[in-house]
């Protein structure tokens, strides 16, 4: 396994070229575009890598699916999915547009910003503390590393130039889709976009996902078997941006990416995936981690369709 992903990462490391670091975010441009890592970690506990799957990035909207499982787990589902929706967008995972122009001005589903947003403000807790800490907590158990923590430098930086997630939250707080203080919600929104990791913990959140929230290595229960499964399927649906569909036939597993270069991948009770490569598409996912994707299914026969 070693081999063969050395020669995936080797094989598209030239797509590197063709992307472009993220900037919207100005501490983002620090990434080196050529970088491309991964991590697989198999059901038996095995851990393959390759490239540079130790350098560590910022997780960015990979945080999405791991807050909605908390927010599932945190209140009851009728009232999650009465303020955010479940279908697919087809718009850019930044756009404010539908917020205005939908009958329901509900955000069309928890792995856009906009709804993101309104799962974040739905984490439990008595403080901002309190829920900062209960979110850093889950994220450290699913990975299994008590280490992982905040990047300051980028939460400060998204926090300065977050206007248009600052817009979105305050149409929402608007339309009774947000509850407390907005500014509140929003500092919690940016830390958990800010948790560095790298493609080990990627896959290790991964492959606890691939087993229906049961820890490979504990075997305790991290995340029940029903909120693992509607993680999973709005990772397959919603996942990699407006580019879901097109990665679901031609890869066919549940995925999210993140501007900051990763995408996690679950491959029901076979595999967790973790990859790093900042040069992003037009569709903000990882160029060379698409590709890679793309020949590992095909590969290893990943697709679950």
């Amino acid at each position: 396994m070693n081999n063969l992903l050395k020669q995936v990462i080797d094989e598209n490391r030239k797509y590197t070229n063709y992307g472009q670091v993220a900037s919207y975010i100005p501490e983002l441009k620090n990434a080196k575009r050529s970088d491309l890592g991964i991590c697989i970690i198999d059901k038996d506990n095995k851990i393959y890598t390759a490239g540079n799957y130790n350098t560590k990035f910022t997780i960015q909207s990979i945080s999405k699916p791991i807050v909605l499982a908390m927010a599932l787990m945190d209140n009851d589902w009728t009232t999650v999915f009465s303020k955010v929706g479940m279908e697919p967008s087809g718009d850019p995972f930044n756009s404010i547009m539908k917020l205005e122009t939908n009958d329901t001005k509900k955000p069309s589903n928890p792995m856009i910003n906009a709804g993101a947003i309104v799962t974040t403000s739905l984490i439990k807790g008595s403080s901002l503390e309190e829920k900062e800490e209960r979110m850093l907590q889950f994220f450290r158990r699913l990975a299994n590393n008590d280490s992982i923590g905040i990047n300051y430098e980028v939460y400060k930086s998204e926090k300065l130039t977050g206007d248009r997630n600052r817009a979105m939250a305050y149409l929402l707080k608007n339309d009774g889709f947000i509850d407390g203080d907005v500014e509140e919600v929003l500092d919690l929104y940016f830390k958990q976009c800010s948790i560095e990791i790298d493609c080990v913990d990627l896959a290790r959140i991964g492959i606890n996902l691939a087993m229906y929230g049961i820890d490979i290595e504990s075997k305790e229960r991290l995340i029940s078997e029903k909120v693992s499964r509607m993680v999973k399927t709005f990772m397959v649906t919603c996942g990699m941006y407006d580019a879901s569909g097109e990665f679901a036939v031609h890869v066919g597993v549940p995925a999210k990416s993140g501007v900051g270069g990763g995408i996690i991948a679950t491959v029901p009770r076979r595999f967790g995936v973790g990859i790093y490569g900042p040069a992003l598409d037009s569709k903000g996912n990882s160029i060379g981690g698409i590709h890679i994707l793309k020949d590992l299914s095909e590969e290893l026969e990943l697709s679950i369709f």
